[in-house]
C-alpha cells in the first residue's frame, strides 16, 4: 500500500518557487556551461499553469520557465522508496529540452525524463546519483504527443515505466538515506549536443498535465515504534 504525499499544484507558491534553482550557477538565471540558452524568469505565464514556456530574447538567450520545490514554504522532497507518476505532453520544436528531475546540495540528480525533438522517438532516463542511463526509443514517443511516466526511486534500483510498461531498472538505486527536491522545467539547447532552435522559432512549450508522488505506507508496528522514540 502507498499514500499520495504530493499532488502538484503549479500555481501554489507554497509548493513551488519559480524562476530560480541552485542547480544553476548562483541560482540562475543562466547556465551556459550546461549547454543551455536559458534565462530563468519568475513570470507565472512561463510555468504556473503547468505549461512550461520559452520565448526568444533579443540577447540570443531564451526566457524559460522553471519550478522547484527547493526553497518553497512546504519544502517537499522525494525520498528513497517514493514513486512519482506524471503525464506530460512533449514539445514539438527542435531545440526544446524539457525535463523533470531532482536536485539537492549540488547533486542527488535523478532524471525522470529528458527529451529532445530532434530525436523524435527517444526519451532519456538517468540516475546521476549512482550511475545508470538509458536512451529509449519507442513508437509512442513523438513531438507534441502525450506520455505517461512512472519512476520508483528505489534504494537498490531506480525503475522507470512508460505508458504502463516497465522500461528500465538500473540496479543501482539511490541508497536508503537519499532525498531531493523536485524540478520541472523547459530548457533550450545551445547546439553542442542537440541543435539550437531554428531561426524562425520564437517560442516553444510543453505541458505537465499531472504529477503525484506516492509513498509506501508505514507498517503499523514500525509506525508505533517511531512514535515511542524520544
Amino acid at each position: 500500500m502507498s499514500d499520495i504525499v504530493f499532488t502538484a499544484d503549479f500555481s501554489s507558491p507554497r509548493q513551488w518557487v519559480a524562476g530560480r534553482s541552485w542547480a544553476y550557477p548562483d541560482g540562475g538565471p543562466v547556465n551556459p556551461t550546461d549547454n543551455k540558452l536559458d534565462y530563468l524568469v519568475p513570470d507565472p505565464a512561463y510555468s504556473r499553469d503547468g505549461t512550461f514556456r520559452a520565448t526568444r530574447r533579443k540577447d540570443g538567450l531564451w526566457s524559460t520557465g522553471l519550478l522547484t520545490t527547493e526553497g518553497s514554504e512546504d519544502d517537499f522532497q522525494v525520498r528513497a522508496g517514493d514513486v512519482l507518476e506524471t503525464r506530460v505532453r512533449l514539445p514539438a520544436e527542435v531545440g526544446a529540452w524539457p525535463a523533470i528531475w531532482t536536485w539537492r546540495d549540488g547533486g542527488q540528480e535523478i532524471d525522470v525524463f529528458e527529451y529532445h525533438p530532434d530525436n523524435p522517438d527517444l526519451l532519456e532516463f538517468s540516475n546521476h546519483v549512482r550511475g545508470g542511463h538509458l536512451y529509449h526509443h519507442d513508437e509512442a514517443v513523438r513531438p507534441g504527443g502525450p506520455v505517461d511516466l512512472r519512476v520508483e526511486f528505489g534504494a537498490r534500483s531506480v525503475v522507470w515505466w512508460l505508458n504502463g510498461t516497465q522500461i528500465f531498472a538500473d540496479r543501482r538505486g539511490v541508497g536508503r538515506r537519499w532525498h531531493a527536491h523536485l524540478i520541472v522545467n523547459l530548457s533550450v539547447s545551445a547546439g553542442r549536443y542537440h541543435p539550437r532552435p531554428a531561426a524562425g522559432t520564437k517560442e516553444m512549450s510543453y505541458t505537465v498535465e499531472s504529477l503525484v508522488v506516492r509513498r509506501p505506507a508505514a507498517e503499523p508496528h514500525r509506525a508505533a515504534e517511531a512514535e515511542e522514540r524520544p
